[in-house]
């Protein structure tokens, strides 16, 4: 009978250990579940404030800390519209990447960087630039819409956007003064 009775004792430990092991189990998988979600709310916080951060910089600020736009940064500054971007807009600006200048015809963007050529080259900018904010939501198949330049972009929106031919790339990038949209290749004015 003490047989009996130690086997029943020991089978009552073996099973009152294994729930109190279950539950230090649940509650570790529990923090496990409450550490994942604290981690994506952690994750949704940092975007904000970087997406808060992004929109508090003016257009030629966020140009300058992206790599890919150093060219149009450089192009700005010698076409002398700096100031112009920076300013309250609001504006939405088509943003070739360096590959798009590099696209260009051999030796035009040096020649378009020159002094002399400082007018032509502001022209060829301010093509790339719409008074006010449009986002790509706001864009339609063969919409148009009149540059700070004085001629007509066309949209099209069949097969991803496009603004005269040259590919959206990145759309909605906010500025505090306006929205950025990258595009693949630099689009010139018609000739007047």
């Amino acid at each position: 009978m003490k047989k009996l009775n130690y086997l029943i004792a020991l089978a009552f430990v073996f099973t009152f250990a294994s729930c109190g092991g279950g539950e230090s189990k649940t509650a570790e998988t529990d923090e496990n579940e409450t550490t994942t979600e604290e981690m994506a709310v952690e994750e949704m916080t940092a975007e904000k404030e970087a997406t808060a951060e992004e929109e508090s910089k003016d257009i030629v600020a966020l140009a300058m800390e992206t790599e890919s736009l150093s060219t149009l940064v450089s192009a700005v500054k010698a076409g002398g519209l700096v100031e112009t971007l920076q300013g309250d807009g609001p504006f939405t600006v088509f943003a070739p990447t360096n590959a798009a200048f590099e696209a260009l015809p051999e030796g035009t963007l040096e020649d378009l960087l020159k002094p002399e050529n400082k007018e032509k080259l502001a022209s060829i900018l301010t093509y790339h630039v719409v008074a006010g904010k449009v986002m790509s939501t706001d864009l339609s198949d063969g919409m148009k819409a009149k540059t700070v330049n004085g001629a007509e972009v066309t949209i099209k929106t069949a097969d991803g956007v496009k603004v005269n031919g040259a590919n959206v790339v990145t759309a909605d990038v906010k500025a505090s003064n306006g929205v950025v949209h990258v595009i693949d290749a630099v689009i010139m004015p018609p000739k007047k």
